[in-house]
């Protein structure tokens, strides 16, 4: 059958065999690279993603650049992202996939260890305040960093529920000022 549309069985095999292992490598290097990876593309990271996307296309495909090669490729893509997001469910497996959420300021203190790890820059986060309309830094009770990639500002007045920063690390650096006590 795969012939006829210009793919041998082993072809097909290699198409399936290179989108895992490609799939594979992309989650490794966004896990190391951070979650701002790809939460919000410039100009240069949207063109770069564009790139990526043609060299992980044509690896996949190799010399068989058929309709078949691309559709059984995209369905194999597709399906691995389906099974990672089941997999996401149970609490292992989401802790090797899913970035931490990050504290990138405890009240008006920017924690700049946070920062350099997260690979976010002070500019990023003033310009992030601003979109916010934060005026001033004693507005703030904290900024996370998601692990989504987006970044959360919580504002001071009201009071932070501790559940709201379980899992967050540098949690235990907000301001206890800012923290609702705990109700049993």
């Amino acid at each position: 059958m795969w012939e006829e549309y210009g793919l041998t069985w082993v072809d097909a095999g290699r198409v399936v065999v290179s989108a895992i292992a490609l799939y594979l490598v992309i989650l490794a290097l966004i896990r190391v690279m951070g979650q701002r990876t790809m939460a919000s593309l410039s100009s240069f990271d949207l063109a770069a993603a564009v790139a990526l996307g043609a060299v992980v296309g044509r690896a996949i495909l190799g010399y068989t650049p058929t309709v078949v090669a691309g559709a059984l490729g995209l369905v194999t893509l597709l399906a691995l992202q389906a099974v990672t997001g089941q997999l996401r469910r149970f609490r292992r497996v989401s802790g090797m996939i899913n970035n931490r959420a990050f504290i990138l300021m405890a009240g008006d203190e920017v924690i700049q260890a946070n920062l350099r790890r997260t690979h976010v820059s002070e500019r990023e986060l003033v310009a992030r305040l601003r979109q916010a309309g934060i005026r001033h830094r004693t507005e703030v009770a904290c900024v996370i960093l998601e692990s989504t990639g987006q970044i959360s500002i919580l504002r001071s007045g009201v009071l932070i529920e501790p559940r709201m920063l379980e899992g967050v690390t540098g949690a235990d650096l907000v301001p206890a000022s800012f923290m609702a006590v705990p109700s049993d």
